[in-house]
């Protein structure tokens, strides 16, 4: 299995209509998702804290905040980081769990599966 993208749409949570489509790398090893900072900024997307975050290059902090993430006729607030520029956009696993979906292995695509309570 190579890298599995999706497009996905972001949109303000005030604003569930007016959604940005954007191509995200599915990464079951990121818990985060990313988005470039210009993006969520455009949106209005409010900085609610900042997060460390261990990568590469060492420990980094990186603002975060919350945005609907609608694929595939889910939706989900997730908490989004705001990505420096050149950062990969992701959809991180817990973003993919709360949409209610898993890569298969198999043949690298989304799967719904049902929620645990």
């Amino acid at each position: 299995m190579g890298f599995v993208h999706v497009n996905v749409g972001l949109s303000h949570p005030s604003e569930p209509d007016s959604a940005e489509e954007v191509r995200v790398l599915v990464d079951t090893d990121a818990t985060l998702s990313v988005f470039p900072a210009s993006l969520l900024d455009k949106m209005g997307i409010r900085r609610s804290s900042q997060r460390r975050f261990r990568g590469f290059g060492g420990v980094v902090m990186r603002d975060v905040g919350t945005v609907d993430m609608h694929y595939e006729g889910a939706t989900a607030g997730v908490t989004a980081v705001f990505g420096n520029e050149g950062d990969p956009a992701i959809m991180g696993v817990t973003a993919l769990e709360t949409l209610g979906y898993h890569v298969n292995p198999v043949d690298g695509e989304l799967n719904r599966v049902d929620m645990l309570l």
